[in-house]
């Protein structure tokens, strides 16, 4: 049996969908859940993981965990070792991020993983196209996107391909002790981004381009500070690595990752 961490978010929800279609035992857990997010035959448990009470009885019966841990699961103290105590002989694929291997964000999760799961697998996605429903209402209301270093490009990842490849690793042998980072076929900066966004609407959305100091201000407003100078140093100073496209995502499941432009035809609706 598989459990799903976040199984009501971007990557949670379609990894919910494909293991049900592949006939897998899957229960599905988050905060806020119910039998009419997943597909028929999905058990669902609504839990806080960052409460330790309760997590043996998330866990109960599995052979294989999906874990996602997010922010607000930091700032309620959590503590992934005993996510993973309550896990107990389970193999783990943690949703990580890149930034934990280039130094950018703490590896206090992986390293929790690592230390404690008898069998685990690490994904680091770099940065989601799905970040883009935050221009939505711009979009909506302007046809414009306003977002700092607008010619800075990075290989923003799909999160329908990170769930992809979380149920390739949850159903396939051969991935325990590995790291896989995942990005996307090439890099797009914003500016990249607002046009494809405008030919997937049919007409044209602006891009305008924030100072630094602009996008901090807008930024703090629901970041806390750490976050948001890793974000700003990411988006706009970002390294080697972090610009380069991982072979990653095309070797796990045998296609090239999708690209921005294919993400946002199929999201199109939402800024409208």
């Amino acid at each position: 049996m598989i459990v799903v961490t976040g199984a009501t978010g971007n990557v949670g929800r379609r990894l919910v969908e494909t293991l049900a279609a592949e006939r897998e035992e899957v229960t599905a857990v988050s905060r806020r859940i119910s039998p009419a997010d997943v597909p028929a035959g999905v058990r669902t448990v609504q839990a806080d993981l960052a409460k330790a009470d309760g997590l043996k009885e998330v866990f109960a019966g599995a052979d294989r965990v999906f874990l996602l841990t997010s922010g607000e699961f930091m700032a309620a103290g959590g503590d992934v070792t005993e996510i993973v105590a309550a896990a107990g002989e389970a193999a783990i694929v943690l949703l990580s991020s890149q930034g934990v291997g280039s130094g950018r964000h703490a590896s206090v999760f992986e390293e929790a993983v690592k230390a404690s799961s008898p069998e685990w697998t690490v994904l680091r996605p770099g940065g989601f196209a799905s970040n883009a429903f935050q221009w939505a209402p711009a979009i909506r209301d302007d046809r414009v996107v306003a977002a700092p270093f607008g010619d800075v490009a990075l290989p923003v990842i799909d999160p329908a391909d990170i769930a992809d490849v979380a149920a390739a690793v949850l159903r396939g042998s051969g991935h325990h002790g590995r790291t896989y980072v995942l990005t996307g076929p090439e890099p797009v900066s914003p500016r990249q981004q607002a046009a494809a966004l405008g030919d997937a609407l049919g007409e044209p959305v602006r891009f305008a381009e924030l100072s630094e100091d602009e996008a901090r201000a807008a930024m703090s407003e629901f970041m806390p500070p750490v976050v948001v100078e890793a974000t700003l140093a990411i988006l706009g100073r970002p390294t080697e690595d972090e610009r380069r496209v991982s072979p990653d995502v095309e070797r796990l499941l045998g296609r090239p990752g999708r690209t921005f432009a294919e993400w946002a035809a199929r999201n199109a609706a939402a800024f409208k």
